[in-house]
Order: C-alpha cells, then structure tokens, then sequence
C-alpha cells in the first residue's frame, strides 16, 4: 500500500497527524476509518497489517494518532472518551471534504467503542468493525485501578499502560462512566462485525458477548483464538485484515464489471507494488488482489508465491481453461483436469547458443492429469492441444517488454 502523510484540525483545534493508506494502483472502491485503542499510534504493526488487507481491496484506510498521542498535537491529560469520539467525527469530516467519506469504521479496543458511539454521527458509514473492544468504556478504568485515589485527589497522574507512560486526567476517568452502551449498540442500524479473544487479559471475552447480545442484525462474530489484546502476533493482524476485508466488500458498490471484450481490453493493467525493507509485494489484477513473497529462506516471509509460482501457475491455469474449451466444444466427457508444474533453471546444454558461458535455461515441467471416460485417441488429442494454450505458446515464442 501506499501511505500519505496528512494532518487535519482535531474537534479542539489541535492538529491531529494522520496516514492514509492507498491501494497499490490508487483505484479506490471505498474509504475506511480506523480507531487505534487509546495507548497505541497509527502507526502500530497490527494496524499498518489491517490497513495493509484493506488497501488490497481497494479499500483505503485513514488512521490517525488521538488528541494528545503519537505525532498529534495536544495534551492527552485534558482530553476524554467524548472528546476522542468528536475527534474521530472530525476526521470522517476531513474525509469528507477531502477524500471521501467513510463507508467503514474499524475500531480497536476502546477505539472499538469510540467508533459504536461514533456511527450514528456519520452518515456515511454502511458498516461497523470492532477488534477487543469493551462494552462498557468504564471497563478500562480497571487498567489504572491502582492510581484512581491520586487521579481524583489531584486531578491527574501518571500510570504505565502497554509498557508506556501516560499521564490521565480527572475528567477521563469521569467521562468513562457517562456512556451507556446498550441503546447506543442496539441502535446502530448497520451491519456490525465484532473480533475479539476469548483469552484477552485486557478487555474480557465477556465484553464481546454483551456487544453482540445488544446488536441487532446483521451481526457477527469472530473469535480470535489464543491473539493477545494488541495483536501482537503478526499472524493474528493479518488475520483480522483479511476477514474485515471480505466482509466488508459486502456492504460497499464495486465498479460494474466490464461486459464486452473491448471494455475488458481497457482494464487489463495489473499493478504491482513492494515497498522497502521486504519482499512483500501487493498485486491488483482487474481488481482481483494477490500477495507475492519470498521464503524465509532467501529473506522473505512466505506470505505468497513467489514470480515464477506466479509464472507457473499462469501456464497451468490456461492450460487447464483450454483444455476445458476444447472438450466442451467437441461434447468429449472431459470431467476434470489438473496440471502440476514446476519451474527449474538448468545450464544450457548447448552452449553454442547462449551469448555467456554461464548462461542458464529456464525450464517448466508439466504434469497434466485427464479425468473422464476419455478413449485414448481423445487423451492424445487434448495433450497436443495443451501445448497450444495461449500461455504455452507466449512463453515458447518469447516476449518483448517495452
């Protein structure tokens, strides 16, 4: 994905620092707004991985750091849960006259219930999302038990939340207990999807169920397993990202799909983008998205094929999609076909034709299975006509790349 860096005026003037997140091409079907959990930034792994699966949808995802957190301005002392819940309509606002307003809220812990008190503020929103979020926001104050007497005698004090130091004030606290979350859920009016671990030691398993108990249909439920609270795991992220993400195509318009040969001609670009320090690469295709990688082995994290996977499975997809065209015209009982494939590189054999010494030859071996009551005139007829699927014949004859 490609990430912008913004800025935008917060519900109290401040200026609150945001990234927006892109599809690798920049073809954007619909907007997302995430809410981080209010000890963490924008810029978190777990929610750059979210963000990562959405923008591969042509999603785009802005994310930004509260009042008073990461790079934004402001004192998070004087700020509360209301407050932050008018910072995140601002930002649906700035969305709004500058992007586009957002079709999905995605909230994380109590960002999860900023964005259930949220929603009705923003008329844009089709579809709620919360990650280990708490029922009821006075839940959290349980993270600063120890310091509450000090927050009610001196109006603030520092406590240590995720490992960092925050300093919270009286009126946070306070304000925690003004929002019933009951009618606020049970009148939501969108389509709700709620994440959380039946082992979060931050915010119980418990919380999910009142949620879910509250919300009328449609609602859904998807348990994290063993994930802690901060989805620390990267597995347990980019899990979250890629079921938020084919949920929430249901409730988002998708450009028509092209319906003549001519109009698919004009929309058969693929784009492809890696961005540094890994190997991960983000691929649209018609609006179809994929991930490419490397082992671990050569530095990579196994998160898809590898090219020439990619290569290979080309060959083997025509191949079969031929075969498949070739039977059905001539009525023949072809029930299935699969082909195995793998790539190698060999030294030539015949040196005389390479221009280096050391010169390799790229080789694909294929294995095609025929399933049906074929007779063996039949079986050798659709193996010459595999090697004329237009794949083959492309990769055999060469390619020229401008």
């Amino acid at each position: 994905m490609r990430n912008q860096r913004i800025t935008f005026p917060g519900a109290h003037g401040g200026q609150l620092s945001a990234r927006l997140s892109l599809p690798p091409d920049g073809e954007v079907v619909a907007c997302a707004l995430f809410a981080h959990c209010f000890t963490c930034s924008k810029d978190l792994k777990p929610v750059v991985n979210i963000s990562r699966a959405l923008t591969q949808e042509r999603i785009a995802v802005l994310r930004f750091d509260f009042t008073g957190l990461g790079e934004s301005e402001g004192d998070f002392a004087d700020t509360t849960f209301t407050s932050n819940i008018e910072d995140l309509v601002a930002a649906a606002e700035y969305m709004g006259r500058e992007i586009d307003a957002p079709a999905i809220l995605v909230g994380h812990s109590l960002g999860g219930a900023a964005v259930l008190q949220a929603a009705s503020r923003i008329p844009s929103v089709r579809a709620v999302a919360t990650i280990g979020a708490p029922f009821d926001p006075a839940h959290v104050k349980h993270l600063f038990e120890g310091s509450l007497e000090e927050i009610e005698e001196r109006g603030e004090a520092d406590v240590v939340l995720a490992g960092r130091r925050f300093t919270v004030g009286r009126q946070f606290v306070r304000d925690l207990d003004g929002h019933r979350m009951e009618q606020t859920i049970a009148g939501l009016g969108r389509p709700l999807l709620i994440f959380h671990s039946p082992v979060d030691q931050t915010v119980g398993i418990d919380n999910a169920a009142l949620i879910y108990t509250a919300a009328r249909h449609p609602k859904s439920f998807v348990s994290l397993d063993d994930a802690d609270h901060l989805l620390l795991d990267p597995r347990d992220s980019l899990y979250v990202g890629s079921v938020l993400a084919a949920w929430a195509h249901r409730y988002i318009e998708t450009p028509p799909e092209p319906k003549t040969r001519e109009a698919l001609r004009e929309d058969n670009r693929v784009a492809v983008r890696t961005a540094a320090g890994a190997f991960r690469t983000e691929i649209l295709a018609r609006g179809h998205s994929l991930i490419a990688d490397e082992p671990a082995a050569v530095g990579g994290e196994n998160l898809g094929p590898t090219p020439y996977d990619l290569l290979a499975a080309a060959l083997g997809a025509c191949t079969t999609m031929t075969l498949r065209m070739y039977a059905d015209r001539k009525k023949w009982p072809l029930e299935e076909a699969v082909v195995r494939l793998e790539h190698s590189r060999i030294h030539a054999e015949d040196e005389e034709r390479c221009e280096e010494g050391d010169a390799r030859l790229d080789r694909i071996d294929r294995e095609v299975t025929l399933t049906g009551p074929l007779d063996d005139e039949q079986r050798a007829r659709l193996l010459e006509i595999a090697d004329r699927c237009p794949v083959h014949r492309t990769l055999s004859a060469g390619v020229r790349i401008d």
